[in-house]
């Protein structure tokens, strides 16, 4: 089983710390009522009140949110597996995912149009296999080297800027972890494929890129965005500005990722033609050594939000019909 949205995942962390929260409320809570009387003697002065009563809605409604965490998170099965041979080469894309993709000269943006390019280069280069990595100021392994597409496509979807918490842009160290991505096979070519803006703040990059190459890689350089340049958006609708109040205006570095891509003994190729790209870089790995691999892929994938969805809101209304039930009973008391 996977999760389509598996960052949704970590908004289970609230639950103990609901806990937590809860338990101290319950402790604040007797003490106080030991501080004013006796607390047998407020349950019958006081007949709504129940520590049972509160315990049993609060697991009810906290079990109800895991669920509907889980339900976000959107869990998901194959249908089936078929066994498929194919003869290909092995290629890591290490896409740069620093602030200045979101750059407006492309619209949507850099890494929007570099996902889709992702998207298309997988679907035209099957029998290839592919690995993910993501790179800002370091860089990591989004998804290890593989042949199942659809899975390929389900981690583009969750790719943002936010999946690297050190910004900047370190080509050199996105390199290093793309060469460690391949298998051991040496009879089957084996490229990088790095998109970025080239603006590369760390150094080291021809150095990586010269050393994946004496080890019998190459490294491509797709280049996405423009010379003119463009403005980095913020989440406030404002653009980003440097320390004199001025808006950044971030340009493609050609002349770098051109550097990079010779030490790689790769190309360099400017994104700006998708189509036109595509094929060059197609053309390129046709030429490359390939070799045959048999691998067991899901077929497909069967949706299970809706279970656990439902069981949140069949709790939800126990909830409710718990709360109902009792404070009538309250009343008849009365």
């Amino acid at each position: 089983m996977k999760f389509a949205t598996p960052e949704y995942l970590y908004l289970l962390l609230l639950i103990p710390l609901a806990i937590v929260i809860y338990q101290y409320a319950c402790y604040r809570r007797k003490r106080n009522i030991k501080r004013y009387g006796d607390p047998e003697l407020t349950a019958r002065l006081i007949p709504s009140y129940s520590t049972t009563r509160s315990s049993v809605l609060f697991w009810i409604s906290l079990v109800a949110l895991a669920l509907m965490i889980v339900a976000l998170a959107r869990p998901r099965y194959g249908k089936g597996k078929t066994t498929v041979t194919t003869r290909g080469v092995e290629m890591v894309v290490a896409l740069d995912i620093s602030n200045s993709m979101l750059a407006d000269d492309i619209k949507p943006n850099r890494l929007e149009k570099a996902k889709r390019l992702i998207k298309r280069l997988a679907e035209q280069l099957k029998g290839n296999k592919v690995a993910l990595v993501v790179f800002a100021g370091d860089a990591y392994v989004q998804l290890p080297i593989t042949d199942d597409y659809i899975s390929i496509e389900m981690f583009l979807e969750s790719i943002s800027t936010n999946l690297v918490s050190r910004q900047g842009t370190d080509i050199g160290a996105a390199i290093n972890l793309a060469s460690r991505c391949f298998t051991p096979n040496d009879k089957i070519g084996k490229a990088i494929v790095l998109i970025t803006d080239g603006e590369n703040h760390e150094g080291g990059a021809e150095e990586a890129a010269k050393a994946a190459a004496e080890s019998g890689k190459k490294v491509f350089i797709l280049g996405i965005g423009t010379t003119k340049g463009g403005r980095i958006p913020l989440s406030d609708g404002n653009f980003l500005r440097d320390r004199e109040g001025q808006v950044v205006i971030t340009k493609l570095n050609e002349e770098m990722a051109m550097k990079i891509a010779e030490a790689g003994n790769g190309m360099y190729l400017n994104v700006d033609n998708t189509n036109e790209a595509q094929k060059i870089l197609s053309d390129q790995l046709d030429k490359m050594t390939k070799d045959e691999t048999t691998t067991e892929m899901y077929t497909g994938y069967n949706e299970l939000f809706l279970y656990p969805a439902t069981m949140a809101f069949i709790l939800l209304l126990l909830d409710l019909a718990i709360v109902a039930y009792l404070d009538n009973k309250s009343r008849k008391r009365k």
